[in-house]
């Protein structure tokens, strides 16, 4: 499990290889990732937007932003934690991903950025 503490805002991710949905002869390697993200600030947040930079290792860059996650837009409590699943497809047997989200103070309506840390994707074949 990778952590980061931003804004104090810990973000954790684990990450799994998902065989069932992956096609390695057409070159498709599908992951799941788990993310928590637990608010150790004094005031609520919500969660706004998210920012990935996905990275395939044939070198190629993609960059996905948007609402919320999976759909959400996730109030967090003073000492609670938010948790989800999503997937990302690669093109190679090994990736990366890392990002931003964009978080609101439920208080006094500032927001804020909180990093993502980076984190590794790889097909358990790939790493013999």
């Amino acid at each position: 499990m990778i952590s980061k503490i931003s804004e104090g805002i810990t973000i954790s991710v684990e990450t799994y290889y998902q065989p069932d949905y992956s096609n390695p002869v057409n070159s498709e390697f599908m992951f799941a990732y788990r993310i928590t993200i637990e608010n150790n600030n004094s005031f609520s947040v919500k969660l706004l937007r998210r920012h990935w930079h996905i990275y395939d290792s044939n070198g190629s860059l993609r960059e996905v932003e948007g609402e919320g996650v999976v759909g959400v837009q996730p109030q967090i409590n003073p000492g609670e934690s938010y948790q989800y699943i999503s997937g990302c497809n690669l093109r190679t047997e090994m990736g990366k991903m890392h990002g931003t989200y964009l978080m609101e103070n439920i208080g006094n309506k500032k927001t804020f950025d909180v990093m993502i840390p980076a984190f590794e994707m790889s097909a358990p074949f790939k790493l013999n």
